[in-house]
């Protein structure tokens, strides 16, 4: 499937956190007021940090989502480098989002055994309404590394287990590229002018793990001008 994008450039990097958080909001309600949930697959780092923050202060049903992870670091659950943690840090844990809405990755139970726990979960999961995403240097998402396995067969585990990565901790779990692009919307969230590259490199059509998300409505990605590059 051919990869749509729509890009939406912002003059700072405060701009990207509040579109986005507004962003997030909208597609949120609209889902609830649709289908009664909302199924949203969260990233880590610093630019998500910044939403998580915005998302404190949203007007929605909390009860109604329903939360996921892209990938996670396997370390203990407690870790300053979890993803979770960071997010539950910075928004779920000032909002009323119950423990039973969340499902953090088990990664501290190794790349294994935590890919094999979080596939069988998402047998369980329909498509996600947004798949919320961040963009490497090197273009990775997720855990997902270039010249590793992005998982894009649908015939594939829905969760890889991800060892030696080329950023620390080496060891992860990731969703597969396959169970990402099943949602009906993906959201890049791009602040700095060190990703300049990595954007570069997806605007002249390389092949890079980002060019591998294509959920069905599309992706959007919400950047600073400062890391926009022309194709």
């Amino acid at each position: 499937m051919k990869q749509l994008c729509r890009w939406h450039i912002y003059p700072t990097a405060g701009d990207v956190y509040a579109h986005a958080a507004a962003a997030i909001a909208r597609i949120a309600n609209r889902r609830i007021e649709e289908m009664g949930a909302f199924r949203i697959v969260l990233t880590g780092g610093a630019t998500a940090r910044q939403v998580y923050r915005k998302l404190r202060g949203i007007d929605t049903d909390w009860p109604a989502w329903r939360i996921y992870w892209g990938d996670e670091r396997c370390v203990p659950p407690d870790h300053p480098e979890r993803n979770s943690r960071m997010a539950f840090g910075e928004w779920l844990d000032h909002v009323p989002v119950g423990a039973e809405q969340a499902f953090p990755i088990p990664a501290e139970l190794g790349p294994e055994e935590g890919a094999r726990r979080y596939g069988e979960l998402m047998r369980e999961v329909e498509e996600f309404d947004l798949v919320l995403l961040g963009l490497g240097e090197d273009g990775h998402v997720a855990s997902l590394f270039p010249g590793r396995e992005w998982g894009l067969s649908p015939r594939g585990p829905a969760a890889l287990p991800v060892r030696g990565s080329p950023k620390p901790p080496p060891d992860r779990v990731s969703l597969s590229a396959w169970r990402l692009s099943l949602a009906q919307q993906a959201m890049f969230m791009l602040t700095g002018e060190g990703k300049r590259g990595a954007v570069s490199a997806w605007r002249s059509g390389e092949k890079i793990p980002a060019t591998a998300i294509v959920p069905a409505g599309g992706v959007d990605v919400l950047l600073e001008r400062a890391c926009f590059v022309e194709a």
